[in-house]
């Protein structure tokens, strides 16, 4: 299942391992180090990097939307796998 990072672009949700603010000194090394290592993608649009999606294969995704949103969309889509999975059973 894809979630959507903002501006069509999409993410799978299987790959996320953390959705996290960007504004803390770790994060920010996290993705200046990813960057140097061109490990970044940068779906933003040159907006404000407002959360930072790291993923199991060593990526970074930087988004324009808010890290609740992100989270509310992970959510929901958890949500909507059980309802389905119960439904079959």
């Amino acid at each position: 299942m894809f979630i959507n990072v903002g501006f069509g672009n999409s993410v799978n949700q299987d790959r996320i391992i953390a959705v996290v603010s960007p504004e803390t000194a770790p994060i920010k090394r996290l993705v200046q180090d990813a960057k140097d290592q061109n490990r970044v993608i940068d779906v933003s649009c040159g907006r404000k990097t407002r959360t930072v999606i790291i993923t199991d294969c060593d990526h970074i995704i930087l988004s324009a939307l808010k890290c609740e949103t992100v989270a509310a969309k992970l959510s929901e889509r958890d949500n909507k796998i059980d309802e389905i999975k119960e439904d079959l059973l």
